[in-house]
This record gives C-alpha cells, sequence and structure tokens, in this order.
C-alpha cells in the first residue's frame, strides 16, 4: 500500500526535523496500538470517576469521544501531524460540550509528544493555543475558568516536554549501549582470531620446520641408506598427521557451541615428552620442583612457548645442535627455559650427515611467544646466552592464579 499521504513522514523533513538518533527504527516502522487502546480506557474511566464528584455526568457522546480520541493514538508515528490534528479536534469537541472535566488531556499529550519528536514543534504550539481560544469563546468562559484551563494546559505541555527529553534520552542510552555491546563483541571476535592466528603460526611452523629437516635428511640418504631415508619419511607422515590434527583442532574453535566439538584436547605440558622426542633436536627435559596440573590458558601457552623456541632452534641454531627444556614449577608461576649450545651449524645431523638446508628468515616467533607470556600476565625474554659460548636462551615466566581451582586445569 502506498505511504505517499501528504501528511505522512515519507515526504520531505521540515527544517526543524530531530535527527534520528542511533539505533532508532524509521518513524513509519513504529506502532503503537497497545498505548493506544490503554489511553482508549483510561480516559473514559478516568472522567467517570472525576465527574462522579462533579455535578454533572458524562454523556455517551463524551464517552465516545474520549474512546475516539485514545484509539486515534495507533496512527501517532505514521503520521504525526494529521493525528494530532484529529486528537485535539476530538478533546476539543468534548469539551465545547459541556462535558465534565476529568482525565481528557491524556490523548493530546501522547499525541503531542508523537508529534514533538517529529520535529512538529510549532504545530503542537499553534494548534493548541487556537483550541483553546476556540474552547474560550464558544462557551463564553470566564476569566477564572480561562485561567484555570490554560495553567492545566501549560503544565500538561510542561510534562509532555520533559517526558519527551526523558524517553529521547532513555533511547540514547539503549542507543548506546548496543553500539557498546556490538563493539566487545567485535573486540572478542577479533582477539580470538589473533589467538587462532598465534595458534595456527606455532603449529604449522613446528611442523613445517621439522618436515623440512627431515625431508632433506631423506633426500640425502635415500640411496646411500634407504632404512635411514625411510626412518625419515615415516616421521614426516606422522608429523604431516599430527599437523592437521591441530590444525583441525584450532579451526574448530571457529564454530559456534555445539556445531562441532574439539576433537582432541589442547596441548600441554603433560605432551612435553612426545613435543622433545619429535623435534629433530637432541632435547634434555629438566623438571624442577614439583610438578603439577595447571590452568588450562597457562598450560597451553607454555606447551606453545616451548613448541616455538625449539622450532627457532632448529631453523636457526643448526641440525646438529643441542637444546636443554627447564621446567620449573614454583608456588605463584611456572617458569620456563630453553638453552641451546649454539653449535649446531658445523656439526653433523642425526641420525646422519643432512642435506644443506637453508636457514628460516626471521619471522614473528619470539614476538608471538612475548605476547602469549604478556597475555597472561607473565613476561619472556629472548637472547644470547649469558655464559657467552654463542648458544641462545628464551625463558618465560608465567604466573599462576592464586584462586585457580582443580576444574579449571588442563586435562
Amino acid at each position: 500500500m502506498s505511504r505517499s499521504h501528504p501528511d505522512t513522514d515519507a515526504g520531505p523533513a521540515a527544517p526543524d526535523r530531530r535527527p534520528a538518533a542511533p539505533g532508532d527504527e524509521p518513524t513509519g516502522s513504529r506502532r503503537g496500538p497497545g498505548l493506544a487502546v490503554l489511553t482508549a480506557i483510561g480516559q473514559p474511566v478516568g472522567t467517570a470517576i472525576a465527574a462522579s464528584w462533579q455535578s454533572g455526568s458524562v454523556s455517551i457522546i463524551g464517552y465516545a469521544l474520549l474512546v475516539f480520541s485514545g484509539l486515534a493514538l495507533a496512527d501517532r508515528h505514521r503520521s504525526p501531524r494529521r493525528n494530532f490534528l484529529i486528537v485535539v479536534a476530538a478533546t476539543l469537541a468534548y469539551h465545547l460540550l459541556d462535558q465534565p472535566a476529568g482525565v481528557t488531556l491524556l490523548a493530546p499529550m501522547i499525541a503531542a509528544s508523537a508529534t514533538r519528536a517529529a520535529g512538529h514543534r510549532w504545530l503542537v504550539g499553534a494548534a493548541t493555543m487556537t483550541a483553546y481560544g476556540i474552547w474560550a469563546l464558544v462557551t463564553g468562559a470566564t476569566l477564572r475558568q480561562a485561567v484555570l484551563a490554560l495553567g492545566l494546559i501549560v503544565v500538561a505541555g510542561l510534562v509532555t516536554e520533559i517526558g519527551t527529553l526523558v524517553a529521547d534520552r532513555v533511547r540514547e542510552g539503549v542507543a548506546e549501549q548496543r553500539r557498546l555491546s556490538e563493539e566487545r563483541q567485535r573486540r572478542r571476535a577479533t582477539e580470538q582470531r589473533l589467538l587462532i592466528a598465534a595458534e595456527l603460526h606455532d603449529v604449522l611452523g613446528h611442523h613445517l620446520s621439522l618436515i623440512n629437516v627431515r625431508a632433506g635428511v631423506g633426500l640425502h640418504l635415500m640411496d646411500r641408506d634407504p632404512e635411514q631415508a625411510r626412518a625419515a619419511l615415516e616421521a614426516i607422515a606422522q608429523s604431516s598427521a599430527e599437523a592437521l590434527r591441530e590444525v583441525r583442532t584450532v579451526l574448530d574453535t571457529l564454530y559456534p557451541s555445539g556445531e562441532a566439538a574439539p576433537r582432541a584436547p589442547a596441548p600441554g605440558l603433560d605432551r612435553l615428552g612426545e613435543l622433545t622426542e619429535d623435534a629433530a633436536v637432541a632435547t634434555r627435559t629438566v623438571i624442577d620442583g614439583t610438578a603439577r596440573p595447571l590452568p588450562a590458558a597457562v598450560d597451553r601457552a607454555a606447551y606453545r612457548i616451548v613448541q616455538e623456541a625449539l622450532t627457532n632452534v632448529r631453523r636457526h641454531a643448526g641440525p646438529g645442535a643441542a637444546a636443554t627444556v627447564t621446567i620449573g614449577y614454583r608456588q605463584d608461576a611456572v617458569v620456563l627455559q630453553i638453552d641451546d649450545d649454539g653449535a649446531g651449524a658445523p656439526g653433523p645431523a642425526a641420525p646422519g650427515p643432512a642435506a644443506p638446508v637453508a636457514p628460516a628468515p626471521a619471522g614473528n616467533g619470539i614476538t608471538g611467544m612475548r605476547e602469549r607470556a604478556a597475555a597472561l600476565g607473565g613476561e619472556l625474554t629472548a637472547g644470547p646466552a649469558p655464559d657467552g659460548g654463542g648458544g641462545w636462551r628464551v625463558r618465560a615466566r608465567l604466573p599462576l592464579p592464586t584462586d585457580s581451582q582443580p576444574e579449571e586445569t588442563s586435562t
């Protein structure tokens, strides 16, 4: 159905039209039948109660006008100007019939609020004063009656103005809260994407680097030592399968809850033995303190830091380097230290001499490890070993929450 009526809000806006607040619905899309019905019931009932304290009584026509002015409010948002004039005309007709005073200004106040919100404040004032003048002239109101009626109109106008301002502030507050909520959701989604990117960086960097080393060994020993080459190929198959499984586990977090359950628990320090055995670097593990379950976030970050540090050893220290992984369990933190001896470049590769592998370019590994530690309130340092022997040391301290409960620990 077309909405091309001259009085509808679909036409050109008046110069004083109020800009729509963020989050407001289009004016033409809102409906008010509930409030219209309540007003159509409240006006005649309230006026009947007020009339019982007066000498006269409300006629059938009076009741009909009060009900009509209330029901007419259902159209107040689609055609606010026309609706306001209709409601004012019905209310004026009621008082021109010399009906008892009562709750007769409720419908005009609601219609005036909608008209003012649409930017037609001038119409509210002009129509109100015109109706007041017609009533005073036709009824021959005394000075006292005219002043009393004018006072009621002024009070109703003030109440309407205050109510409209409060409604505007409430509407703006709701819109602002909605905007802030959406912003928080976008920020959480961005943080989640960054976490997923860090997980994928660690998983792919570790396993692809390992596959690179094993492939070089296999190619170098293919003709001379087929058994060792077969072992290298088996290691590649295992590493690629592990990489696919971990990537799938990370990507499962992109699905909403219930759509795709993780196929395996997130890796933690309980899998440290598998990590060091699969590192293609001679690795010694030292446990300092009493090993105990850690909160899931700390456990996962610790595993990823050790994984990335060993990947860097394999990339930059050379195939013959040796590393020592020290896990220190403290009362309030877990301390990770990964040292390599820096002697890999001139040494032979195990299990046999490997084909030269081009050194990997500098990447974001250390930055990623440092961000993981910082996200948990910890710190990470990386640099040459303090003994000056040419090695490299990565040291991280991950604080433990003092109120962590057993159910929060990694499984």
